[in-house]
């Protein structure tokens, strides 16, 4: 269990620093391509007259009774996934990040994706602020890096989970046409709770089109 602690700046700085190599370069320009495919040869003359002829019936193909197969398929279908562990109340949001730490015992590590979405449930349910160099107010609200590192701590995600998520953060700010780090954009003038949650569900999507 890491026992490092970061602030929503140092966070910042290096999710910054992730973005810059040439590794995440890689990651974030090539997901989007594809393998050509492959080029089958044509089929022998006698198997290109047993493909055309018609079998009387599809089951006549089957090696099995339909419902015999269908019951072998349901039995190979994976658990159901456990329910979604639910976020502390309000008396959690205003309690110190320390206190959290022993909900990270035992629970395995998840996608960055999913790290930023249990992030955008910090900001739906605790709330989201930008007061500059603060990693939240009195009421518990967090902003962008508070919500991600709040998240951390409840036990959704790595320390190095949040650093991949930051680079998503940076990457889809970056294609936004923003050229700062996260902390800036979020307590930009006039940001907005709706800007913030709109960010984070752009960059979910990009990150999990990527498999990330």
């Amino acid at each position: 269990m890491e026992t490092v602690r970061l602030s929503p700046d140092q966070l910042d700085a290096q999710a910054s620093r992730l973005h810059d190599t040439e590794v995440w370069q890689q990651i974030v320009t090539g997901w989007e391509r594809t393998t050509p495919e492959p080029v089958l040869p044509p089929p022998a003359p006698d198997e290109a007259a047993s493909l055309s002829r018609s079998p009387a019936d599809w089951r006549d193909l089957l090696s099995l009774p339909v419902d015999r197969l269908v019951e072998d398929a349901l039995r190979t279908l994976p658990a159901r996934v456990p329910g979604e562990r639910r976020l502390p109340g309000r008396l959690g949001a205003v309690l110190p990040e320390r206190l959290h730490t022993w909900r990270r015992v035992g629970q395995p590590d998840v996608r960055p994706s999913v790290h930023l979405g249990y992030a955008r449930q910090v900001l739906t349910e605790w709330g989201w602020q930008n007061t500059p160099y603060r990693l939240r107010d009195a009421r518990g609200a967090r902003c962008l890096c508070g919500a991600m590192l709040a998240a951390h701590r409840l036990g959704y995600g790595s320390l190095d989970t949040v650093d991949r998520a930051g680079a998503w953060l940076i990457t889809e700010l970056r294609s936004q046409g923003w050229t700062g780090l996260i902390g800036p954009w979020n307590r930009h003038p006039g940001r907005t709770a709706a800007d913030a949650l709109s960010l984070l569900d752009a960059t979910i999507r990009r990150a999990s089109l990527a498999g990330h």
